[in-house]
Protein backbone atom coordinates (compact mmCIF):
# COMPACT_ATOMS: atom_id res chain seq x y z
CA UNK A 1 0.00 0.00 0.00
CA UNK A 2 1.02 3.63 -0.60
CA UNK A 3 1.76 6.34 1.59
CA UNK A 4 -1.34 8.57 1.17
CA UNK A 5 -4.13 8.82 4.00
CA UNK A 6 -7.74 9.27 3.60
CA UNK A 7 -10.40 10.86 6.12
CA UNK A 8 -13.95 10.62 6.22
CA UNK A 9 -15.88 12.20 9.12
CA UNK A 10 -19.90 10.98 8.89
CA UNK A 11 -22.35 10.73 11.35
CA UNK A 12 -23.22 7.67 12.93
CA UNK A 13 -21.78 4.31 12.80
CA UNK A 14 -24.06 2.83 10.40
CA UNK A 15 -23.44 5.76 8.21
CA UNK A 16 -19.65 5.08 8.65
CA UNK A 17 -19.49 1.31 8.29
CA UNK A 18 -21.49 1.79 4.62
CA UNK A 19 -18.65 4.51 3.77
CA UNK A 20 -16.11 2.02 4.65
CA UNK A 21 -17.80 -0.72 2.53
CA UNK A 22 -17.81 2.01 -0.42
CA UNK A 23 -14.27 3.02 -0.08
CA UNK A 24 -13.11 -0.58 -0.15
CA UNK A 25 -15.30 -1.45 -2.69
CA UNK A 26 -14.01 1.49 -4.96
CA UNK A 27 -10.42 1.84 -4.64
CA UNK A 28 -6.99 -0.42 -3.54
CA UNK A 29 -7.50 0.76 -0.18
CA UNK A 30 -7.55 -0.55 3.52
CA UNK A 31 -9.08 0.71 7.10
CA UNK A 32 -5.80 1.70 9.23
CA UNK A 33 -8.66 3.39 12.28
CA UNK A 34 -11.19 4.60 12.99
CA UNK A 35 -12.57 7.08 16.04
CA UNK A 36 -15.98 7.02 17.69
CA UNK A 37 -16.65 10.68 19.05
CA UNK A 38 -20.07 12.58 20.85
CA UNK A 39 -20.84 8.83 22.00
CA UNK A 40 -21.07 7.66 18.13
CA UNK A 41 -22.32 10.09 16.85
CA UNK A 42 -19.32 11.63 14.81
CA UNK A 43 -17.24 8.52 13.57
CA UNK A 44 -14.23 9.84 11.64
CA UNK A 45 -12.27 6.58 9.34
CA UNK A 46 -9.12 6.71 8.41
CA UNK A 47 -7.60 4.19 4.92
CA UNK A 48 -4.26 4.09 3.47
CA UNK A 49 -3.18 3.35 -0.23
CA UNK A 50 -1.51 4.82 -3.28
CA UNK A 51 -2.76 8.91 -3.69
CA UNK A 52 -5.10 7.81 -6.91
CA UNK A 53 -7.03 5.03 -4.47
CA UNK A 54 -7.32 7.13 -1.70
CA UNK A 55 -8.58 10.38 -3.74
CA UNK A 56 -10.97 7.99 -5.61
CA UNK A 57 -11.90 5.77 -2.35
CA UNK A 58 -12.80 9.13 -0.54
CA UNK A 59 -14.52 11.11 -3.79
CA UNK A 60 -17.06 8.00 -3.46
CA UNK A 61 -18.06 7.49 -0.25
CA UNK A 62 -18.15 10.98 0.28
CA UNK A 63 -21.01 11.21 -3.06
CA UNK A 64 -22.53 7.65 -2.31
CA UNK A 65 -22.62 7.23 1.45
CA UNK A 66 -26.13 7.07 3.20
CA UNK A 67 -25.14 10.42 4.76
CA UNK A 68 -23.20 13.06 3.63
CA UNK A 69 -19.78 13.35 5.49
CA UNK A 70 -19.00 15.80 8.04
CA UNK A 71 -15.59 16.65 6.89
CA UNK A 72 -12.95 14.58 4.29
CA UNK A 73 -9.50 15.22 3.27
CA UNK A 74 -6.72 13.25 1.75
CA UNK A 75 -3.33 13.60 2.87
CA UNK A 76 -0.33 12.73 0.32
CA UNK A 77 2.84 11.87 1.77
CA UNK A 78 1.88 12.45 5.13
CA UNK A 79 4.11 14.33 7.69
CA UNK A 80 6.08 11.58 10.28
CA UNK A 81 4.14 12.90 13.56
CA UNK A 82 0.87 12.96 11.09
CA UNK A 83 1.58 9.03 10.84
CA UNK A 84 2.57 9.20 13.95
CA UNK A 85 -0.65 10.61 15.79
CA UNK A 86 -2.76 7.88 13.21
CA UNK A 87 -0.36 5.11 14.62
CA UNK A 88 -1.39 5.89 17.78
CA UNK A 89 -4.97 5.87 17.25
CA UNK A 90 -4.26 2.31 15.71
CA UNK A 91 -2.97 1.06 18.45
CA UNK A 92 -5.63 2.07 20.84
CA UNK A 93 -8.34 0.34 18.59
CA UNK A 94 -6.47 -3.22 18.00
CA UNK A 95 -5.82 -3.46 22.29
CA UNK A 96 -9.89 -4.27 22.31
CA UNK A 97 -10.94 -5.32 18.79
CA UNK A 98 -12.34 -8.55 18.43
CA UNK A 99 -12.82 -10.02 14.60
CA UNK A 100 -15.81 -11.18 13.29
CA UNK A 101 -15.12 -14.07 10.76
Amino acid sequence: MGKSLGFIEISGVTAAVDALDIMCKTANVELVTWERKLGGRLVTLVVRGDVSAVTEAVEAAAAHAIKKPVAKAVIANPHPETERMVAISAARLSKGTQVIE
